[in-house]
């Protein structure tokens, strides 16, 4: 699997679960871009690599993107999306507990993660933390729909753990 990430915390996440699921290879790669700009890298990586990846996914955040050019890009080149909407902290306060309010903003996420992991920064994960608080995470995420709070990152992980 290769999952296209927009940032580095997503991939710090992505390689803890990767040493959960040894059977599974998954590849987290960051890209900076648009959702839609993952989207469309992610599809270019499939047909550069010809058979070297089963599927393909892009982690993204909702942030001030319009996220219905990802979503519809996604569906025509057949990327999976895990998106979390604000950000993709939403997807990490999910692990401690229920999220159902509306977050204002990523640093706002940040602010509410930090209650539970005092020492979070962007980019510094410790995956640790997270590890044995993952069911509850995907729990908690389906409980929740689209709208803010929210995140899709519990699909990609139930396949990780499904391989």
């Amino acid at each position: 699997m290769l999952a296209v990430c927009c940032g580095q915390t997503e991939q710090a996440y992505l390689d803890g679960m990767k040493r959960l699921s040894k059977p599974v290879t998954l590849k987290p790669v960051v890209k900076v871009g648009s959702p839609a700009q993952l989207v469309r890298y992610a599809a270019k990586r499939r047909q550069a690599d010809r058979g070297g990846f089963d599927e393909y996914w892009c982690v993204v955040d909702v942030d001030e993107f319009d996220i219905g050019e990802a979503v519809a890009a996604a569906g025509a080149e057949g990327i999976s999306l895990a998106v979390s909407n604000p950000c993709f902290e939403v997807w990490l306060i999910l692990h401690f507990a229920d999220c159902t309010a509306g977050i204002s903003s990523p640093k706002a996420a940040a602010e509410k993660l930090r209650k539970h992991m005092p020492g979070y920064a962007k980019g510094a994960l410790d995956f640790a933390v997270l590890a044995e608080r993952v069911d509850q995470a995907v729990e908690r995420a389906k409980a929740l729909g689209s709208d803010n709070p929210s995140s899709d990152v519990w699909r990609l992980v139930e396949v990780v753990r499904k391989h």
